[in-house]
């Protein structure tokens, strides 16, 4: 059938319900939006299903997340762990809490018990439940920091982590095979409850997620000797971080934690922001506001569903509040962490630093400084847990730290996935460590920078919404695939690296190596002196990315260094686009 007859199909079949039709029926004279809506399948990604709420084959609704539910529950009882059940959580977007209930009744109906959270929580917090409850996989709804209207289906396997190989493809497949969305099963939520398929949970498990952070206070001490004075402001974009992060903070003795009110309560419209995204300067507007009013020396913001962090510090000097980037962030933290294990416990000799490839070679710079092994992941979060299980079942290599550019971080190993929670913990222990010694955070990036290098990373993206932007992307892909760079932005090429074809290419002798990892749409080009650039589609959003770094003599050397590869990356996007 083509576009038209599908929903024709949704507007005469009796399964769908009057609600749906009604919406289909208000846009019966807009073909192209019959055709946005219709012309394909929601994809089940290797991260689940995200896209726009609506109506339609390839819209986030109470149908195509039954389908995807009903795909999970195929693989689930063809692995034969269909006892152990399925976590559920949800974040406060739009649809969110109808989601987590339409998935834990498809779940039921086919026999597998869903433990279901009685009100949003974070990300992180799913991760652990999965393994505190021993179920075989988790469902998280949520579309991260994407905007208002869109939603998601993050699916996480027993290790707690998203899911990958073979997992990943075998669940796509089960749920590509589903082509009638009628056979999907379903029952009454009372039927659920009746049948011992369906629990409410909540309390227990936050008690004891909590309790799993406050083991990895390294400086307690310090925490107990500025409690009064270090002052915090922090918000939770409309999000799930606000009761977790002020727990944590309130337990661990911190006085002074200032919430941005406009934004505390949960509310999927974010109607604070346009892009409840804490990459972006808009979502600090309030919050460095109220810093400014509590003469705030640290700012936080988490994402809505609590996996990412963002952080402005104060410059005790000047007064100004500085970004930090995902990259600084992380770096920071890493070397806290690290150095406060080699401290207090000495660094086991095979700990482990991880990132994601296009992350800061800082990091490297790091590893190397402690004698530490750093290991290079694929983009998404799930890639660093892999890690970790992996560790966990050969018995060798230790985890430190793992961190993405994208304000992504997991400090600990009682979740599989980013933990905004415990990063908000820690930055504030960080920041009391400091100030015992009379420095800011801005002061020990600093110290970083004078130790390690001034490195600059950044990350620049294109959005192209639609069938012909899915075009537009591709193209961009491929120029850049079949095109051979001698040098990028004023830099030599050294290596070209296919994630897809999984191979690297040494430019000088023209020698190829296998890359071992899962084969990817990434492009990655090593550069002379310290530099690199990276492109990629996102997983997650309708844009292509563009990451670079590079190293320079001080902060305003890279500073402006920065600026001209920026400005050469759009030349080179413009020609692609020819």
């Amino acid at each position: 059938m083509d576009y038209r007859e599908i929903y024709q199909n949704w507007l005469d079949n009796p399964y769908f319900d009057e609600a749906t039709k009604k919406e289909l029926l208000g846009i019966k004279d807009d073909d192209k939006e019959i055709k946005e809506r219709f012309y394909a399948e929601l994809e089940f990604g290797t991260a689940g299903l995200r896209g726009v709420i609506g109506a339609g084959t390839n819209r986030m609704n109470i149908y195509t997340v039954r389908k995807a539910t009903q795909g999970l529950a195929n693989y689930i009882l063809k692995s034969g762990k269909a006892t152990q059940g399925v976590a559920i959580a949800y974040d406060s977007r739009r649809m969110s809490p109808e989601f987590a209930e339409e998935s834990a009744l498809c779940l039921a109906a086919n026999g597998i018990k869903a433990y279901v959270f009685e009100s949003l929580r974070p990300t992180p917090e799913l991760s652990y439940a999965v393994r505190k409850l021993g179920c075989v996989a988790g469902i998280n709804i949520t579309a991260s920091h994407n905007p208002p209207e869109y939603n998601g289906y993050k699916v996480y396997w027993e290790d707690g982590a998203q899911i990958t190989p073979p997992h990943d493809s075998g669940i796509m497949a089960e749920v590509k095979a589903i082509t009638d969305y009628t056979i999907v099963k379903t029952m009454s939520k009372s039927d659920a409850v009746a049948a011992g398929l369906f629990e409410t949970i909540g309390a227990e498990v936050d008690d004891a997620y909590i309790a799993e952070l406050k083991k990895l206070v390294k400086h307690q001490e310090c925490i107990d000797a500025v409690q009064k004075d270090l002052r915090i402001v922090y918000t939770p974009l409309h999000g799930t971080g606000n009761i977790p992060a002020r727990r944590v903070l309130k337990e661990l003795g911190f006085e002074n934690v200032y919430v941005v009110p406009e934004q505390e309560l949960p509310d999927g419209e974010f109607p604070t922001v346009s892009y409840p995204n804490p990459e972006a300067a808009e979502a600090f507007e309030l919050a460095l506001k109220l810093a400014k009013e509590k003469d705030a020396e640290l700012v936080l913001a988490t994402d809505p569903d609590a996996d990412r962090l963002g952080v402005y510090v104060r410059d005790s000097k000047t007064g100004e509040y500085h970004t930090l980037t995902g990259n600084m962030s992380g770096c920071l933290l890493a070397e806290y962490e690290i150095n406060s294990v080699k401290e207090q416990s000495g660094l086991p000799s095979d700990g482990a630093l991880i990132k994601s490839i296009v992350s800061s070679n800082m990091a490297d710079a790091i590893a190397d400084y402690y004698g530490v092994k750093l290991i290079e992941v694929l983009t998404g979060f799930k890639y660093i847990g892999q890690q970790m299980l992996k560790f966990e079942t050969t018995g060798k290599g230790t985890y430190l730290f793992g961190f993405e550019e994208s304000y992504g971080c997991l400090i600990g190993t009682h979740a599989r996935d980013k933990d905004a929670i415990v990063a908000t913990m820690a930055l504030c222990e960080a920041a009391a460590y400091y100030k015992t010694q009379g420095k800011t955070l801005w002061d020990a990036m600093i110290d970083m920078y004078e130790k390690y290098g001034y490195y600059k990373d950044e990350v620049t993206s294109m959005t192209f919404k639609g069938i012909e932007g899915l075009e537009q992307i591709k193209k961009i892909m491929s120029n850049m695939r079949n095109t051979t760079f001698e040098n990028i932005a004023g830099y030599k090429v050294l290596k070209a690296r296919d994630y897809q074809k999984k191979i690297i290419k040494d430019m000088a002798t023209g020698a190829e190596e296998v890359i071992d990892f899962d084969a990817s749409n990434v492009l990655y080009y090593e550069l002379e002196d310290n530099a690199w650039f990276c492109v990629r589609p996102s997983g997650t959003e309708p844009k292509i990315k563009f990451y670079f770094g590079i190293k320079g003599t001080s902060l305003s050397d890279a500073d402006e260094k920065a600026k001209k590869f920026a400005d050469e990356i759009k030349l080179i996007v413009e020609e692609l686009l020819k």
